[in-house]
């Protein structure tokens, strides 16, 4: 007969009775939000290749300034500093950036990955002392439920993208209508920042999670219900999203530059 083992609380940084690989987990974490980051920070800062045919690339949505395209024209801003390197990116990317920082799931997963706080259940931290969230800076986590507002409008800018993703551009300047393998690319960012964005811990308490009785109010009873839907699986959406952000950025970066084609699978 299998006999359980008492897992107790430990003294000493990573001392622990588990025996289970405890460790795969943040180190999966760290590897994965790392590499993210890197990738995002070089993508931002090319400012070029973000655009193919009726593609944008995730990280450039809305387009702000930067090419003809754009809501308010190709000119940089007059108040934006001359000495700073000038990228449609960096108008819009602090939305999803600080969203996702602030994020209830992924602030718990750094936590543990990155600041060994804890680093896993039952296993020993650096230090005694509970750091929580009531001083600053991390008393800026509370600002998570004012950039999911701005999530919420930045998934619906994403959704304009998926319209014009349908819509090529032929030899005589003429525009018709098409899909692409980018087209798919781009509307399943769209469909799995939105699982991600509308399963988040603050909209579904805007939803309904702050009434006693959501039941009495039908719509907000059937927004939360959606909401909850979502959010049991928010650590899922969180990393399909984040991966496949990347991914469409990156498709549509090789395809600008030329190094792969877009196959039309309706011309």
């Amino acid at each position: 007969m299998a006999q359980a083992v008492a897992i107790t609380q430990q003294d000493r940084f990573g001392q622990t009775s588990r025996r289970d690989a405890w460790w795969a987990s943040p180190a999966a974490v760290v590897i994965g939000l790392v590499a993210f980051v890197i990738y995002t920070t070089w993508a931002a800062l090319q400012g070029a290749n973000y655009r193919y045919d009726g593609y944008l690339s995730p990280f450039y949505s809305p387009e702000l300034w930067g090419s003809p395209q754009a809501w308010f024209g190709a000119t940089r801003p007059w108040w934006y500093p001359s000495w700073l390197v000038f990228t449609p990116a960096l108008f819009i990317l602090w939305i999803p950036a600080g969203f996702r920082l602030t994020c209830y799931y992924n602030r718990g997963a750094y936590y543990k990955a990155f600041w060994a706080d804890p680093p896993a259940c039952a296993v020993g931290e650096p230090r005694q002392s509970y750091w929580g969230e009531n001083y600053f800076p991390l008393l800026l986590q509370n600002i998570h439920r004012y950039f999911m507002y701005l999530a919420v409008l930045l998934v619906l800018a994403l959704l304009t993208d998926v319209w014009h993703a349908f819509w090529f551009t032929d030899a005589s300047g003429h525009e018709h209508f098409g899909i692409g393998v980018g087209t798919l690319v781009i509307a399943l960012d769209v469909f799995l920042v939105g699982g991600y964005t509308f399963g988040c811990h603050s909209l579904r308490h805007l939803c309904g999670g702050r009434l006693n009785q959501p039941s009495l109010c039908p719509l907000q009873s059937k927004l939360y219900s959606c909401s909850s839907m979502l959010n049991r699986r928010h650590m899922a959406w969180f990393w399909c999203s984040l991966a496949w952000v990347g991914f469409s950025d990156l498709y549509v970066r090789l395809c600008a530059m030329g190094v792969i084609s877009d196959w039309r699978i309706v011309f």
